[in-house]
């Protein structure tokens, strides 16, 4: 449990923030949840919302001198890969520049020993030539991931980096998942929204409850090896055709309105393996969340939400 240990969390007003903020409360964890704005997000006992733009480099200075955090769950950034195409030096400096002026406040206010992990992503690709970069968004999780483990690097910082596959749950995720639920509770109010684009049946992904997620979060933050690149994921892919199939089997409309079409940005219509969370699962994790549950998740906060179109 957490013992009242302090734990700053970035993107704290994001889909995974949100749960991630409250989960680490619940275990007893001091949590400033670091946020550009507190407007309609709820009041949760053990977490005091803190004001600030990450790219505020003196401003994320007086972050980290006001919470001396023992652990940062760094979740903040972008991560639209169609927007990167539009802003990609916007999405540089966000997920790039923003996880070094946490490394630097952390030396400036001597808290080497402060663990920090950085969420990077699956999409990124590797940084040995040839290149082979598939859009802005992927560039920019990979100079971070790269930068944040060089900087641990120089200046011995308890860096980890934590690499989640596709997470679901109650929530305002922008994931395919909750469109598609979005879409669904749509049709089942009788609205006639336009057929919902898969990217195709065959595309494949790993899809794990972002709770679960979650405590894969914290475990690494205690246990986690400082340097290591760490895979958060379910360890079982699921098509985007099986995605729907399950989702039919919770709802009483019977024509979801699909359209496949190809992967877009690089996405393989294959994958060619699933990767396996055996580094968490040694370090006690195991997922423990049902894949029919989050479905339901989704589809009943949707629901309850009252947002119908997708």
């Amino acid at each position: 449990m957490g013992d009242g240990a302090a734990v700053l969390v970035t993107g704290a007003g994001g889909f995974t923030g949100r749960h991630a903020s409250r989960r680490l409360a619940a275990k007893g964890y001091n949590v400033f949840a670091l946020v550009r704005s507190e407007a309609g997000l709820p009041a949760i006992e053990g977490v005091e919302y803190v004001i600030c733009d990450l790219t505020d480099k003196v401003g994320v200075k007086r972050v980290i001198d006001r919470t001396r955090p023992q652990f940062v769950l760094h979740l903040g950034g972008k991560n639209s890969v169609p927007d990167s195409w539009s802003e990609p030096l916007l999405y540089i400096e966000t997920n790039v520049m923003t996880t070094l002026y946490l490394l630097d406040g952390l030396l400036a206010f001597g808290l080497e020993d402060t663990r920090i992990l950085v969420v990077g992503s699956r999409l990124k690709f590797g940084l040995d030539r040839p290149l082979h970069p598939t859009h802005p968004y992927g560039l920019s999780k990979s100079l971070q991931e790269a930068a944040a483990l060089a900087w641990g690097k120089l200046y011995r910082l308890s860096v980890m980096i934590a690499e989640p596959g596709n997470l679901i749950g109650a929530g305002p995720s922008t994931g395919v998942c909750s469109l598609l639920a979005r879409h669904i509770v749509g049709l089942e109010r009788g609205e006639a929204p336009p057929p919902f684009l898969l990217s195709s049946a065959e595309a494949r992904r790993d899809f794990l409850d972002v709770r679960d997620a979650v405590d894969a979060y914290e475990i690494l933050l205690r246990k986690g090896e400082v340097g290591e690149v760490y895979p958060v994921c379910s360890g079982q892919e699921r098509s985007l055709a099986e995605l729907a199939e399950d989702f039919s089997q919770l709802t009483e409309v019977a024509d979801l309105k699909l359209m496949m079409g190809r992967p877009s940005g690089g996405e393989p219509l294959v994958s060619t393996g699933p990767l396996l969370p055996e580094a968490l699962q040694a370090l006690g994790w195991r997922s423990s969340l049902a894949w029919e549950q989050s479905l339901q998740d989704v589809l009943d906060y949707f629901r309850k939400e009252g947002t119908a179109s997708s």
